[in-house]
């Protein structure tokens, strides 16, 4: 949580911005949209649906995430802004006929719809490509749909293969090693990203440990990539050369990192860092945090580019190159002696500041 205990104190603390709410009486809808910034253009970022234990945690999560995209796009050198939106699940959501979500999905599309533009929705954890398809019958301001019906489909590769490149500058950079060949990565989550990470990994030579809740996950994993499994309460202490965080964020907390057997942590994962003191402590410990916002920007590269019309080539383009932005802030927290992620904030503060490039 942050530090203020008031919505607006909050958003003063985070450089909001605005948030919106929306409540749909007939279909159940509670939805927040946050807007961090729009200077570089509308503003971007997936929707989420998840329980939330209070409103004020569903609050907290959208504004960090937007904040997030803002700086993640900003990085990623993207004329988007961040913004982020969360849908509070109803507790039955499971037993939801497709009738019922799409509904669900139509009431969201209509909020959105009324943002006029100043936010572009997409996929994100609890959502799908399908899910996207319903929002585009009522709003134009939405990416990540199914091709069949006009969108990119599923960022999850492109998020995958922006973080593989991001553990080979840090191979590179942080471990003196030429390629990933026998780095040991340990990965904290297989699923929709994390399963084609442990791929990506995998056909670039790495030793993979792998742990997930979802038992099959695993194991289908595990047998397509040599990967060892281990349960989801050891992956965090299993000595490694790279951990990768793949599920919800917070994973890296004071409580975690003295546990810690790794050399450097990069993942796909949105705020890793539970809080800053436990960034600190991971210096303390030398081990090199690669930003999340900076490592994980395939997805929103991959969506982004569909907004503008999508051409494969610059995507993979585009996400090979977040090499080059780990690499840059691996050498900048060493020259300047900072935290790499105070380095990737100031960095992304600069771009902000010096507004949309000149066309």
């Amino acid at each position: 949580m942050t530090t203020n205990s008031t919505l607006f104190g909050t958003l003063e603390e985070l450089g909001y911005g605005e948030l919106h709410f929306a409540r749909d009486a007939q279909t159940g809808l509670r939805a927040i949209v946050g807007i961090h910034s729009t200077r570089l253009g509308p503003a971007m970022g997936g929707t989420r649906i998840r329980a939330y234990e209070t409103e004020a945690d569903a609050i907290d999560d959208v504004a960090r995430l937007a904040r997030a995209m803002t700086y993640k796009g900003a990085l990623a050198r993207l004329p988007q802004g961040g913004g982020k939106a969360v849908i509070m699940a109803p507790s039955d959501l499971a037993k939801w006929d497709g009738d019922r979500r799409a509904a669900l999905f139509r009431a969201f599309g209509r909020f959105v719809d009324g943002l006029a533009g100043r936010y572009i929705t997409t996929e994100d954890s609890g959502t799908s490509s399908r899910d996207m398809d319903v929002i585009r019958t009522v709003t134009k301001h939405v990416v990540g749909g199914s091709p069949e019906r006009g969108g990119a489909g599923d960022p999850s590769p492109y998020t995958a293969l922006g973080c593989r490149r991001g553990i080979e500058a840090i191979a590179h950079h942080v471990l003196g090693r030429p390629d990933l060949t026998g780095v040991h990565v340990a990965l904290q989550g297989v699923g929709s990203v994390g399963g084609h990470l442990a791929r990506e990994l995998h056909k670039a030579g790495a030793r993979l440990t792998i742990a997930d809740v979802d038992a099959a996950r695993v194991e289908a994993i595990a047998k397509e990539t040599g990967a060892e499994v281990v349960s989801p309460d050891a992956i965090l202490e299993v000595e490694c050369d790279v951990l990768a965080p793949n599920a919800f964020g917070g994973a890296i907390s004071v409580t975690s990192v003295p546990r810690l057997r790794t050399k450097a942590i990069g993942g796909a994962a949105n705020n890793q860092l539970r809080t800053p003191e436990a960034g600190r402590m991971l210096k303390a410990r030398n081990i090199f945090y690669a930003p999340d916002y900076a490592i994980n920007a395939g997805g929103l590269i991959h969506v982004s580019d569909e907004y503008v019309g999508y051409d494969r080539d610059r995507v993979i383009d585009r996400c090979t190159r977040v090499y080059d932005t780990i690499a840059e802030i691996i050498q900048r927290s060493r020259r300047e002696n900072m935290l790499p992620e105070v380095v990737a904030d100031q960095w992304a503060d600069e771009i902000i500041a010096a507004g949309p490039p000149q066309r």
